[in-house]
């Protein structure tokens, strides 16, 4: 069988593609990582158009499925040993209403604090919708790691809700938002793990690009 492939757009401002790359990593599958377009400009027009354009995209099996909560159950159904799922009926139900709040919500949140892996903004100021949806994140994270012990979201396996969730992670870093210590030290958890690793040096090492990708929801 022919290695997977994830086609994603950019690393340092792509947060799509981030998850769909940490779904992939935590369901151990054998993958090869394919970058949308070399040139940047078409790579801006990827990063406006997602996630409604198809990245990032996983093919697998002469299957290909492009929306990222579409791959999390895909590789959820794939390997369900790998946890991409809480085992308790509750914990899954859960876990897949707070990874469909990150898919489809928190809109000013991405638009006031832009992914940007390269940058830093300390003394960044919120303006108020965006804080409104720091707060529901935060008060998802903290009842979440109060109920389930963490390290992890649900406990002391990784599952699809933080992979939904690290891109967050990394705009509340890049911005320098005020956590309480519980959410600051799920900050610190999610981005030692080596995919983070992985991921942030690959994008380091990518590209200075057009003022436009600075822009991804």
């Amino acid at each position: 069988m022919a290695r997977a492939r994830l086609t994603i757009n950019s690393r340092n401002y792509g947060a799509w593609s981030l998850r769909g790359f940490l779904l992939c990593r935590m369901a151990g599958l054998d993958f090869d990582v394919f970058m949308s377009s070399d040139d940047p400009a078409s790579r801006a027009e990827l990063l406006l158009l997602s996630p409604s354009f198809l990245v990032p995209c996983l093919e697998h099996d002469g299957i290909a499925i492009w929306d990222t909560l579409a791959i999390a159950e895909y590789l959820a159904e794939l390997k369900p040993a790998s946890g991409l799922l809480p085992k308790e009926r509750a914990a899954r139900a859960r876990c897949r209403s707070i990874s469909g709040e990150m898919h489809s919500g928190f809109s000013n949140l991405r638009s006031a604090l832009p992914m940007n892996l390269k940058a830093h903004y300390p003394g960044f100021k919120v303006w108020g919708g965006a804080q409104a949806d720091i707060d529901r994140i935060v008060t998802i994270w903290r009842e979440c790691l109060d109920d389930y012990g963490g390290p992890y979201l649900f406990g002391a396996q990784l599952c699809m809700a933080d992979a939904m969730y690290a891109p967050v992670v990394t705009r509340f870093l890049t911005y320098h938002v005020r956590l309480d210590d519980a959410c600051a030290d799920y900050c610190h958890t999610i981005m030692a793990l080596p995919a983070m690793h992985e991921w942030l040096a690959a994008a380091q090492a990518e590209p200075e690009e057009v003022e436009e990708l600075d822009v991804e929801f």
